[in-house]
């Protein structure tokens, strides 16, 4: 018995016009009638909105709607006969997915992502090639009008449908599912690329151990350094150059990147990483099919273990000297940046990179709260920390930049070239000057794979489930070796990035492929198809019912016009002072460019090519085709039976949290109508 679904604005029964209608499907026992099912305990303020479940599980009128304000857990689907319907495959989908196992694991997987390669890595190197504090102007205008209440807005609408991100735009704007599409290109694309750093930080940890008791980037004197490498305990009348180099800036051109002129000079294979990157991605896919991530002690380890390390780094590094200048210069705006268009886009993107908006994580973890779950606090402590350990770790990098610009007696802005390759340059520079530095030192690069690696399994994760979900009957039976598939093709793809001119290639799919210009579109879309065609109004109103308070207009005004303004605003200036890409000083010939475009369209496209192909191949009018594409076509909320758990994947950065396929976890008997209040509306 097919379940019947609600199109909004289709013709029922006269309503209240401040209502909202969404048909959700539920599961009833197999072992006795649904209405039998035992009813939980509800609060005084919600025992109104229980009486009409009596109604709803009698047979209703034929094409009688059910309010929104029943419970989305303790209402069944009805055909078009006014008939209660169990849709056949629900007991299939339901064993499929489960739900935070308590209050915290939600908060603490949303913290999780706050420890991130997007905030050691990623944040300190665009605000050194952005000039310091004028990308930290941009970062906060960013943050304050579109990171947090996007963030929030994404997290609230998953909880509210019980939706990932690859259906949820689709569905409250069915014209636009495109923008599902294009956020797994972008996953895609992230997956290829987010093992390279995996692979930099394995061959660093393994090389720690090669020259104890020193480290292989301590002083000069090695097969791959310049007469231009300089350390502080040689003699300066040794120097035969104007310009110096420090050992740890000469390991990491000549000895682990063996750099090129150029990206049109890829050179040979650099097989030592080569068999780095094979060591990650066997890393990634032995977590992800035995499940290592599912545990908890585990998981509070990879959470708090960075945070221990970056603050001995930062007490040791702010004791440097020449700190205090390093630090100046990045609190200090350099106002004449903010007339480029560079450190708005970086400082934006960064913002929706490292709090993964518009990547379809947040609406994935979202959707296994529970209904009344009060996702706004969450959200904005996760905001919160998310900033903080970025803060963090810029502290720690300029504070090694300035020590750096004592030695060498020059700028800030001139120590080393900028580019992905900041954290390797820094932070080993750090470790020396602790005792016992080759300790030391591992105990870093094993922080940055474990970080590495619980990003990197999570967003391969995402688009293993994104396209099993979309082919189930195909991919489903064999998604262990589907996935085998998935990580020997990005390796594969991965592996021109470990060639001798693969830092040009790995700084060009940086740019282009799942940051700026595509992450920037697609997060407008999916704000205007909340905002603008599901309504403010309509959004406010459902976080009202799942946590008794209604946004306040700041909220609103923000989603409606100061973050789509801005990032409509960031995308043209980007596109009409459009610059370039460069790697430190090194200019990318014409081809390159237009490559780095192509990779950012192959995402782009998929928004307008889905609505044209959706407007022409639909059945029906062109005209019909359009207005019922801009009306939500709401689907079934997954819940979890009463009282049941399951083991909760934590979503790092740029990834979706997801749920792990375990039957154990899921009761094929238990009914779906009872529901269980959050103690949020308890109090």
């Amino acid at each position: 018995m097919a379940s019947g679904k609600f199109m909004w604005g289709q013709d029922k029964e006269p309503a209240d016009p401040e209502q909202t209608f969404i048909e959700f499907s539920a599961k009833p026992s197999s072992s006795e009638p649904a209405a039998s099912a035992p009813q939980p305990k509800q609060p005084k303020a919600e025992s109104e909105k229980a009486e009409p479940l009596k109604s709803a599980l009698k047979k209703p009128p034929p094409g009688a709607a059910i309010p929104i304000n029943i419970t989305p857990a303790e209402v069944i689907s009805t055909d078009t006969q006014g008939v209660p319907a169990v849709p056949a495959n629900n007991e299939q989908d339901d064993e499929e997915r489960g739900g935070w196992g308590n209050k915290l694991d939600f908060l603490f997987s949303c913290i999780s992502v706050s420890v991130g390669l997007g905030n050691v890595w990623r944040f300190p190197y665009l605000c050194y090639k952005n000039g310091g504090g004028a990308f930290l102007v941009t970062y906060g205008i960013a943050m304050i009008l579109c990171g947090i209440p996007i963030f929030f807005q994404e997290v609230a609408i998953g909880q509210y449908l019980g939706a990932g991100g690859m259906t949820l735009v689709g569905q409250l704007c069915p014209i636009l599912k495109g923008v599902g599409y294009a956020t797994m290109t972008m996953v895609f694309f992230l997956d290829i690329y987010y093992c390279i750093i995996i692979a930099w930080t394995l061959f660093y940890l393994i090389n720690s151990f090669v020259s104890l008791p020193d480290l292989p980037w301590q002083s000069c004197g090695n097969w791959w350094n310049t007469e231009s490498c300089f350390s502080p305990e040689m003699n300066v009348s040794t120097i035969k150059t104007n310009h110096t180099t420090t050992p740890v800036e000469e390991y990491w051109d000549k000895r682990v990147l063996q750099i090129t002129s150029g990206i049109d000079v890829v050179g040979g294979m650099q097989w030592e990483l080569l068999g780095c990157l094979f060591l990650g991605w066997m890393l990634i896919y032995g977590i992800i099919c035995r499940g290592l991530h599912q545990s908890g002690k585990i998981i509070w380890f990879t959470a708090l273990f960075p945070y221990a390390v970056l603050l001995v780094l930062l007490v040791r590094a702010v004791t440097l000297d020449g700190a205090g200048t390093g630090l100046l210069y990045y609190v200090t705006p350099r106002w004449e940046k903010l007339l480029e268009a560079s450190p708005w886009i970086d400082g934006a993107t960064q913002i929706f990179f490292a709090y993964s908006i518009g990547t379809g994580a947040l609406p994935a973890l979202g959707s296994y709260n529970k209904f009344y779950h009060n996702c706004y606090k969450d959200a904005i402590i996760t905001c919160i920390v998310n900033t903080l350990t970025s803060l963090l770790a810029g502290c720690v990098t300029f504070s090694i930049l300035g020590h750096i610009a004592l030695e060498q007696k020059t700028e800030v802005s001139e120590v080393v070239k900028s580019g992905p390759g900041l954290v390797f340059l820094t932070y080993p520079e750090v470790v020396l000057k602790l005792p016992g530095a080759p300790i030391w030192a591992a105990i870093f690069f094993i922080m940055l794979v474990i970080l590495g690696i619980d990003s990197e399994f999570c967003i391969v994760e995402s688009f293993v489930t994104g396209m099993v979900d979309n082919w189930p009957e195909v991919l489903r039976p064999h998604r262990n070796k589907f996935t085998l598939g998935i990580c020997f093709l990005m390796f594969f793809l991965g592996a021109t990035m470990v060639t001798h001119g693969g830092a040009y290639i790995f700084q060009l799919m940086d740019f282009y492929s799942a940051s700026g210009m595509p992450l920037l579109w697609c997060c407008f879309f999916q704000t205007i198809a909340i905002s603008w065609i599901f309504g403010a109004e309509k959004f406010c109103d459902c976080v009202y019912q799942m946590m008794g308070i209604k946004p306040n207009k700041f909220w609103y005004i923000c989603w409606v016009y100061l973050a789509p303004s801005v990032m409509l605003g960031i995308f043209v200036f980007f596109i009409v002072q459009y610059e370039p890409i460069k790697y430190g000083n090194y200019q990318y010939p014409t081809w390159a460019e237009a490559v780095g475009i192509g990779i950012s369209l192959t995402s782009m496209v998929w928004i307008p090519a889905y609505a044209v192909y959706y407007v022409f191949a639909t059945p029906g009018s062109i005209k019909d085709n359009i207005v019922n594409g801009l009306k939500p076509n709401i689907k079934s909320r997954a819940k979890i039976p009463k009282g049941e758990k399951t083991a909760v994947i934590p979503m790092s950065e740029s990834s979706a949290g997801l749920i792990s396929k375990n039957s154990s976890f899921i009761s094929k008997n238990s009914s779906f109508i009872s529901t269980k209040n959050n103690s949020f509306l308890n109090q």
